[in-house]
Order: structure tokens, then sequence, then C-alpha cells
């Protein structure tokens, strides 16, 4: 029998009707986007619907849309059928869904802690003065020396380990210039600035991960069914309180997915599916592991591909 494990996705999977033939096809689905917009009080549905792209964009909104839409999907397939995974993990936000789906946290309060995340994040470094690019070319190590080299008195980190040869940093923008200037010099194949203005993962995130901590203080969190490697420290935590911790320090350290897919499958997981919008996490998979069956239920049609899969 086939070992799975459930991956989430984060910021930068978000599109405009990301959930809609989902809806169609699934009753679990609209009741989940009804229970977000009674959690949060607005009509998040209606805005990943509709948009305007713009507004959702806007991380204190992408951070709910994401939960909500990994969350929904997650239903889905267990309604359908589907088997519970073996392990689970999520990329930066995706942790915070993940964590939903293994039952560890509840997914009211959960919607109201991840816009409250966003908005700290965002109110952390003056709009226009941080950012996160992404390098192409360099292994990890090559990239830390870069920016060590070019932060200067500014802050420049490498922050999302993504796989082999692809990284991004993040920091004061002046400084990313500077690193990305001399990545090219040493190899790197390509730089570019992504459409973030908050340095994410950042030590810069130090402030809004000391108010995070004081709203997880009042968040209520079980032992997961389902364990979940965190990014942190590429390890399952033992106990609430190691769970709460690591989500805080998650906020200002480095995303260390190369790792996390790499222990899952030391665990032995023969497929990786990645549960929610977009495919970005199954591309990042075959290039870190292409031994591992990696699919993504990103429409409504890959998931009966899927279940089609598991039973065949």
């Amino acid at each position: 029998m086939t070992a799975q494990a459930f991956v989430f996705p984060g910021q930068g999977s978000q599109s405009v009707g990301m959930l809609e033939s989902f809806r169609v096809a699934s009753s679990v689905v609209e009741d989940t986007v009804a229970e977000a917009n009674e959690a949060l009080g607005f009509d998040l549905g209606t805005m990943i619907a509709d948009g305007p792209v713009e507004q959702l964009n806007l991380t204190e909104y992408t951070q709910p849309a994401m939960l909500l839409a990994g969350v929904a999907v997650y239903r889905a397939w267990l309604a359908a059928g589907g088997e519970r995974p073996a392990w689970m993990a999520g990329h930066s936000l995706g942790e915070y869904t993940a964590f939903v789906c293994a039952g560890a946290l509840e997914f009211a309060p959960t919607l109201r802690l991840v816009r409250l995340r966003g908005q700290l994040m965002q109110a952390a470094v003056p709009e226009g003065e941080g950012g996160m690019a992404a390098v192409l070319g360099l292994d990890d190590d090559a990239l830390r020396e870069v920016c060590r080299e070019a932060a200067g008195d500014e802050v420049v980190q490498a922050v999302n380990l993504n796989a082999p040869g692809q990284v991004v940093i993040a920091g004061h923008r002046s400084a990313i210039e500077r690193a990305l200037a001399v990545a090219r010099e040493r190899g790197a194949r390509r730089g570019v600035f992504l459409p973030v203005s908050a340095p994410c993962h950042s030590s810069l995130m130090a402030p809004a991960a000391d108010r995070l901590a004081e709203a997880l203080a009042e968040i209520a969190i079980s032992l997961p069914r389902v364990p979940v490697v965190n990014n942190v420290d590429v390890a399952v935590a033992e106990t609430p309180a190691e769970i709460r911790e690591a989500l805080v320090r998650q906020l200002h350290s480095p995303v260390r997915w190369v790792e996390c897919i790499e222990w899952l499958a030391a665990q032995g997981i023969d497929r990786l599916v990645e549960c929610g919008p977009g495919k970005v996490l199954t591309g990042l998979t075959r290039r870190i592991d292409r031994r591992l069956d990696a699919m993504s239920l990103h429409d409504a049609d890959a998931l009966a591909a899927a279940l089609e899969r598991e039973t065949a």
C-alpha cells in the first residue's frame, strides 16, 4: 500500500477563482467557505471567487484565503473517501493549514490568527523598505555567503530553502539589491524580486513574532491526529507547547523545505500530495526527490484523478 504525505501551500499560490471547481463539485467546500465567512465576519468566499486580485493578494487576506482553500480541499478529499495521510507538512503559512487538518488547531480561531499574522508581518517593516527575491543557480552555502557580504549594516538572509539551486532571500530592499548583484557575479542564473513587500522569515520579523506569541497563547492547541513535520526544526513537535513555540519561531526563521521533503521521504513516503491551489510544491518535490510520486489537488478534476489512483 502506498504511504502518503499531504503538504499544504502558502502565499503565492492564491488566485481569483481558485475554489470554483471544488465549490461546484462538493457541498463540503461550500460549507467550509460559509464557516470561514462567519468566523471572520466578512465575505472571504466572494473575494476568492470574484476578487479583486489586488485585495486577495494583500497578505492579511491571502493568509486566511489560503488556509480556507487548503482546509476545504482536504475536507473534500476525506468526504469523497480519500485516505488520511501518514504525515503532513506545510510551506510557511501552509503549516497552519496542516495543523488544522491534522486536528491540532481549530479552524475558526486559526483563520482569525493568520489574518492577524499577515497584519503583523506587514506592519513590522514599513512598506517599500523590505522585500523578498528568488535566486536560481547557487547552492545554499554560496548564497548565505553572498548575503553576509551584501548585508552591510542592513539585513538580507536566505529564508526559503525551496529546492536545490532555488532559494528565496529576504530583508531590506537595498540589501537585497546588493545581494542580487553579488549573486550574479558568483554565477547565479537569475535573481528576481517577488511581489511581496514584507521580508517574511527574516530576522526583521522578530517584533511581529513577539506579538504573534501573545495571540498564540490564547489559542487552544491539541496533539495532532496526523504528525506534522515543521519548517523551523524539521521535526515533529511532541507537545502543544512545542507546536506553539515552533510556530512563533517560524515567523523569523528560514523555511527548510528541502529538508522537510527529505525527512518525509526518509519515513518511507511513496507519494506526496499537494493539497490546495496551485502546483508549486509539486514542482519543488520533483526537483528535490524524483523518486517520490508527486501530485497536486489543485482542482476538482485533479482530486477525482487522485482518488482513482488511490483505489487502483
